[in-house]
């Protein structure tokens, strides 16, 4: 049976942004698809077109429309809110189903699915023009892995959803045939297992063709199934009992509420795969050294966001196109003509290992986040600041690096005490108070009525801006931003979710340790062991358990939604999200630590209380479509 044999052209521009050059082609109304599949551009044009619903993970999964923030590592300026930043009252728990959706994705998707359907149905040979039956197959496999990867997504925010991957629904089909419901968690799960494993076997593991920069990889298909089983072993839909009697419309359970620890099996085994044949491909951590050849983990860590594939090997899933501007600009201190509020949490800072590689702080008393609990053994002091600058083996130019005699320079002298010797992971990303802002060539001035400080909606809430994403050689007032690509998946996390699966269904495999100490070396820390310069191991599951989260805080801090999924799928949201913020104080004029000075910046205060209820979870399905279709489930709590 033939689908949509007209589409009209209003509705292919709709759908297709990437297609702007259709606006030239004839016949003027409408565009046929013997039309666009006889043609290489219009065929590619398509198959792009379905490219570009991958996020954004610069801006779309990081600002106003994403879900980035709600995690607990980035703090855009609660000021924002009334410039249409949304996630700002999602963060304080102002939002319902009938809220706006961010990036809509139970709408846009599924129509993009649909889309690569169409496409797989349609793309064919052409001769004439050198599209060979090759050809058609590889463009096939890209669209069949969007549309796994699209359920991913799907999974990833709303749980449950309704499930068609191959089949292209009729204009006239029944209400019953239309009025789908949600499929069950695991069998969505299953599915995409199953069919990124196939497509793992047939899609290229790289591209020769630089056009090809960010088209379905073998690699990038054992990415994202690794990274989904381990959603799908963890708490949150692995015998969570919240869950039971939540069923579709079919009277079937939504969610597995009995735990099956063969899923942390299937996950460990998944990530090993990906790890194998990434490292066959060719990938590898992303390093640069020292004249002496030690790894310097100030550039390694910084370069590793900035480098592309072809000198970065790290890098499993890129984005080629994405709005990085954006970031930079709201990242950018506002006295260096930046938007100056995009921030990073006290929570995030504190977790920052000390040079030392141990962490700082192990809690807080009475869970009151003003009163750190902290390791002695760390070195770590919250009181006082430095007398003279500190000095690392590095290249690093960003704290007056670049000057003579300043070589490996990594904080000044003055700096609070906080900031002082953190591991180079911190200064890597976190901007604090009174660090140097190579392009200006003067420190921040994060003071109340300073260059860079409030009061304004376009300062930092709480004393901290984010540095990590943010490119070293951008220049607001020149309007320089240099090129990075968007990384979805790198080998990085790999690494750190093949740990933490492991640790689930094999604790005491060497593998663990093996694969947490190739992040600790390259971030220039102590590594676990029992030889010189090491730090011992932690002893036990649990204990090994906290020390992955730990690793994985700070290593993948402020990519896309990292952190908010861990919070989630870990089942932490009360514990960690709901409750009183903290950061330095806004209002403080003073650079002081005196606790008893209100005028003190140096000083932690709460800036925004947020709120975590048990349905926030998930994002609801949105009213508009609940309205719509009554065979849907909302998702649990929501109602």
């Amino acid at each position: 049976m033939k689908y949509l044999k007209n589409i009209l052209f209003f509705t292919v521009v709709l759908l297709f942004s990437a297609c702007s050059d259709f606006l030239d082609k004839k016949p003027d109304d409408m565009l046929t698809l013997e039309l666009v599949f006889s043609d290489k551009t219009r065929t590619e044009d398509w198959l792009a077109g379905v490219y570009t619903a991958i996020p954004d993970p610069y801006w779309r999964d990081m600002a106003h429309q994403g879900v980035g923030p709600l995690g607990d590592d980035l703090a855009p300026s609660t000021g924002w809110q009334k410039f249409g930043w949304d996630v700002v009252a999602k963060q304080i728990g102002n939002w319902n189903p009938a809220s706006y959706d961010g990036d809509n994705r139970w709408v846009d998707l599924p129509k993009r699915i649909r889309s690569a359907l169409i496409f797989i149905e349609n793309v064919k040979p052409n001769a004439k023009q050198l599209v060979t039956e090759a050809d058609v197959e590889n463009m096939k496999n890209e669209a069949r892995f969007l549309i796994a990867y699209f359920y991913t997504l799907l999974l990833e925010k709303y749980g449950p959803v309704p499930f068609n991957p191959d089949k292209i629904l009729a204009t006239d089909i029944s209400q019953e045939e239309l009025f789908v419901g949600q499929a069950p968690y695991d069998t969505i799960v299953n599915w995409v297992d199953q069919e990124l494993l196939k497509l793992s076997k047939v899609l290229p593991a790289s591209y020769s063709q630089r056009q090809k920069y960010g088209h379905a990889t073998s690699i990038m298909c054992l990415a994202v199934r690794a990274r989904m089983l381990l959603f799908a072993a963890s708490p949150l839909v692995n015998g969570n009992p919240d869950y039971k009697d939540h069923k579709n419309w079919k009277d079937e359970e939504l969610f597995n509420s009995t735990y099956d620890p063969t899923k942390w099996d299937r996950a460990a085994q998944a990530c090993k795969e990906l790890i194998d044949a990434a490292h066959a491909a060719g990938h590898k951590l992303y390093y640069e050294y020292n004249d002496d050849g030690t790894i310097d983990p100030f550039l390694s860590y910084q370069n590793m966001m900035f480098k592309k594939g072809d000198v970065n090997p790290e890098i499993l899933f890129p984005r080629p196109s994405c709005d990085y501007t954006s970031l930079d600009r709201h990242a950018t201190p506002r006295g260096c003509a930046g938007n100056g509020g995009y921030g990073i949490t006290q929570s995030l800072v504190d977790a920052f290992f000390m040079e030392n590689g141990l962490p700082p702080i192990l809690g807080y008393e009475g869970g009151n986040k003003s009163k750190p609990v902290i390791d002695p053994a760390s070195g770590y002091s919250e009181k006082g600041f430095s007398t003279e600058p500190e000095v690392r083996k590095t290249k690093w130019i960003e704290c007056q690096g670049d000057q003579p005699g300043k070589e490996g320079q990594v904080t000044l002298a003055g700096t609070y005490n906080m900031y002082c010797h953190r591991e180079p992971r911190f200064y890597i990303s976190v901007l604090y108070n009174r660090a140097w802002y190579r392009q200006e060539g003067r420190t921040t001035r994060f003071l109340i009525g300073e260059w860079d400080g409030g009061p304004t909606h376009d300062a930092p809430q709480n004393g901290y801006l984010l540095r990590k994403l943010v490119h070293p050689d951008h220049n607001c007032r020149t309007n320089i931003f240099p090129y990075r690509p968007g990384i979805l998946y790198r080998l990085g996390e790999a690494y750190l979710n093949y740990a933490e699966a492991l640790n689930e269904s094999d604790p005491g495999n060497p593998d663990i340790v093996k694969y947490v100490n190739l992040i600790r070396e390259r971030a220039g820390i102590p590594t676990y062991g029992n030889g010189a310069n090491q730090i011992p191991v932690p002893q036990g599951q649990d204990a090994m358990r906290e020390a992955i989260h730990r690793e994985r805080r700070v290593e993948l801090n402020c990519e896309t939604s990292i952190r908010w999924n861990d919070i989630r799928r870990w089942k932490l949201g009360e514990e960690t999200l709901d409750g009183w913020f903290y950061g330095m104080n806004y209002l403080g004029e003073n650079l002081s630590d005196d606790e008893s000075d209100p005028k003190a910046f140096f000083v932690r205060k709460p800036y925004q209380k947020r709120v975590f209820e048990k349905q926030m979870y998930w994002f609801p399905v949105p009213q508009d479509e609940m309205d719509k279709n009554p065979n849907l489930k909302q998702n649990p709590f929501w109602e």
